[in-house]
């Protein structure tokens, strides 16, 4: 097996992503992000309106690429469809070299999760900003310049297959395998 996935093994993976639930779902893995390029698997996060996921280096970095030195709520969280990267990384320890910090089973897809939606997930409350969230340098290094054009594909954009960004309204625990769903408006 080579170490990245195909156009055409991509291709033949989209109904099975396009199958993901489209209001109640399951976080799968959680992922720390603790420094520049360090990952930590966690079985349970702890989510904070001020900080994001506690632990995770988000305020740092996002505070150093803001014009005016101010963090950006809207890219507290990323999420990432599990169908999606479990066809892209090809095996589950390379999850977490996405970056995200939880992947779940769920359509993440604008028509299903348009920004403003709010999404329970454990016990916290988590609303999808507009913030896109596409395929970069590192993505394609990481998985391959296939996977790079896939999520950044017209239908890996309806499907927002590099995942989405959020912020957290209500602070509470996640753990792998709590529910994520969708909110009535």
């Amino acid at each position: 097996m080579t170490m990245f996935s195909t156009a055409e093994e991509l291709a033949a993976g989209i109904e099975n992503i396009q199958s993901s639930p489209k209001t109640d779902g399951y976080v799968k893995k959680i992922v720390c992000r603790p420094d520049v390029d360090e990952r930590r698997e966690l079985e349970e996060a702890q989510l904070d309106t001020a900080v994001g996921l506690l632990g995770d280096n988000w305020l740092d970095r996002s505070v150093k690429y803001m014009p005016d030195r101010r963090a950006n709520p809207d890219t507290q969280l990323n999420l990432m469809n599990a169908r999606a990267i479990a066809l892209i990384a090809r095996s589950d320890e390379r999850w977490r070299l996405a970056g995200d910090q939880f992947f779940v089973d769920l359509d993440l897809s604008p028509s299903n999760l348009p920004h403003g939606t709010q999404l329970q997930i454990g016990d916290a409350i988590i609303v999808v900003t507009a913030e896109p969230h596409l395929g970069c340098s590192k993505f394609k290094e990481r998985f391959g310049r296939d996977a790079a054009r896939f999520v950044n594909s017209d239908i890996g954009k309806s499907l927002n297959l590099r995942g989405i960004n959020a912020r957290v309204i209500r602070p509470g625990t996640v753990r792998v395998g709590s529910g994520i769903r969708k909110l009535d408006r």
